[in-house]
């Protein structure tokens, strides 16, 4: 297997906020990097002006014209490092012209918070199973960090998970710099985890603040969010991790209380009357949390672990039940 180094090419494959964000670090550190989006438009815009028109629209994108395309089988093929910023439910039909030789020998960055729900798998296992991809291969971003604050050029933390520690570190060094640092993990599957599981209870706290409920409530709320956090990841990937760190309590924070959080700002809408379907098309973005919920409570069918904020979302967004009623049921069972 190839190593990684700092000379290594790099493709971003997404063309929302954080794959935005991501190419601005990269492009900013002189990493050789290539652009993929689907949106034929914002590819002319991003070379005519270097900046995308649709999201952090008032980042500056240091990247040559040549290096922003709609071919994602060539931008693919002439990369090592493959980062995939799209939304989890269109990942599969973002890839679906591309085969397991296409990625042979490369590695897979997972920027995505979510679930591939075709097969309710994290990234990594996704590109494992679809792609034959070996484990070892898989690199994943985590926070605590929003685009928003990248574009701003905000001090930000960002942790680098890979089973090999010395692809985390080669992988951290490529992207840190003044206003972004890097710290690395081992624990693939909790990171990735831990950021599906953080945007739904981002959508609880959205939820209870649309309801009325106040600070003092949202403490206790994200107080148990991480012991049920902590409850998953024991049973889906038990190993020695400490739930205190930043990529899974720090970006459960973020998530939960920032104004950027866009899961908070969809519960935001539910909790105050918005039917789902209206909340989605106000915000004209994609909240993770909305599908992710969906794919987590099928899959604890099999762990069988107690989690009562993941349960109540799923019954307000799936399930048609009274926020009002759904949210005071839940508080019942929080201590």
């Amino acid at each position: 297997m190839q190593q990684i180094n700092k000379e290594a090419k790099i493709a971003v494959i997404g063309g929302g906020s954080w794959a935005t964000a991501l190419v601005k670090i990269l492009c900013d550190n002189q990493a050789d990097v290539t652009w993929w989006m689907r949106n034929e438009e914002a590819v002319a815009h991003i070379r005519a002006f270097g900046r995308n028109p649709h999201y952090l629209s008032s980042a500056e994108i240091n990247i040559s014209k040549d290096r922003v395309s709609t071919d994602i089988k060539a931008t693919i093929a002439a990369a090592d490092i493959i980062i995939v910023a799209v939304p989890a439910a269109f990942l599969h039909t973002s890839l679906s012209s591309l085969s397991p030789a296409d990625f042979s020998e490369k590695f897979i960055c997972s920027a995505i918070k979510g679930i591939v729900p075709e097969y309710n798998l994290i990234i990594g296992e996704y590109f494992n199973n679809y792609f034959k991809l070996p484990l070892e291969q898989v690199l994943v971003i985590s926070g605590p960090c929003h685009a928003e604050e990248v574009a701003l050029e905000k001090l930000s933390y960002l942790t680098i998970s890979c089973l090999q520690q010395n692809h985390a570190d080669a992988f951290a060094a490529i992207l840190n710099n003044r206003y972004i640092r890097t710290v690395t993990s081992d624990d693939i599957y909790g990171t990735e985890y831990g950021a599906v599981l953080k945007n739904i209870y981002a959508i609880a706290a959205g939820i209870f603040h649309g309801l009325g409920y106040g600070d003092n409530f949202q403490s206790v709320l994200i107080s148990n969010a991480i012991r049920e956090m902590e409850r998953f990841l024991a049973a889906v990937h038990p190993i020695n991790r400490d739930i205190k760190e930043s990529a899974y309590l720090g970006d459960l924070l973020v998530t939960a209380y920032s104004q950027f959080s866009r899961n908070r700002t969809f519960g935001n809408m539910v909790g105050k009357g918005y039917s789902v379907k209206s909340a989605q098309f106000e915000m004209g973005m994609i909240a993770e949390g909305y599908y992710a919920v969906k794919c987590i409570h099928e899959i604890n069918r099999q762990y069988k672990v107690e989690m009562p904020i993941c349960r109540a979302v799923f019954a307000v967004l799936y399930e048609n039940i009274s926020p009002l009623i759904e949210m005071k049921l839940l508080t019942e069972q929080l201590n």
